[in-house]
């Protein structure tokens, strides 16, 4: 069966450029990362959390990134310049939800002993009209929306489905990306 997702009410908070980004690349450890270790790429010292290295060519559109063992590649479509070597920084955050959202549903199902047999998460990015948003606070300007449908296998009650809906929309990426993201930006 497959679910649409909203965006859930704002939750204030503060996330810095460096917890973002290990938790859109923590959640994509399966499908897209290589054995390669990068320095700088390791644990830091505030926290468990890893810290992610991107480094890049100023030529071109495929920067290396690094997060502690694990090495993918990032990249634009042919159509904007890119060479299409790798999933795009907007499909690396799309992932990130998705697979966040598939780990959170499996998790839950498991300690509730749910005959949930698979998750499969589709998402889509796209900028729309805040004025063509009739759910949403803003009036002006463009939006981000990400719409996410929800596959839930197995012989589930339609209880139980409801409550993994409930439960995707409360995956840690979920939350991050819709509360408040403060982002500290410095050069060297």
């Amino acid at each position: 069966m497959i679910f649409g997702s909203t965006a859930a009410s704002k939750e204030p908070g503060r996330i810095d450029s460096d917890v973002l980004g290990w938790m859109s690349l923590r959640a994509l450890q399966e499908g897209f990362m290589g054995d390669v270790h990068q320095e700088g790429a390791g644990t830091t010292e505030k926290s468990e959390m890893r810290s992610v290295v991107v480094r890049g060519s100023a030529a071109g559109f495929a920067p290396e990134v690094f997060a502690g063992p694990h090495r993918m590649v990032a990249d634009e479509p042919v159509s904007v310049g890119g060479t299409d070597t790798g999933p795009s920084p907007y499909d690396f955050l799309l992932a990130a939800l998705g697979a966040c959202t598939s780990i959170t549903v499996g998790m839950y199902a498991r300690r509730k002993r749910w005959p949930l047999e698979e998750v499969a998460v589709n998402l889509r990015h796209s900028k729309i009209h805040a004025s063509d948003c009739a759910e949403c606070e803003t009036r002006g300007g463009m939006l981000d929306r990400i719409e996410l449908d929800l596959h839930l296998g197995g012989s589930l009650t339609n209880e139980q489905r409801s409550k993994l809906l409930e439960i995707a929309n409360k995956c840690p990426v979920h939350r991050t990306l819709t509360s408040e993201i403060v982002i500290v930006t410095r050069a060297d």
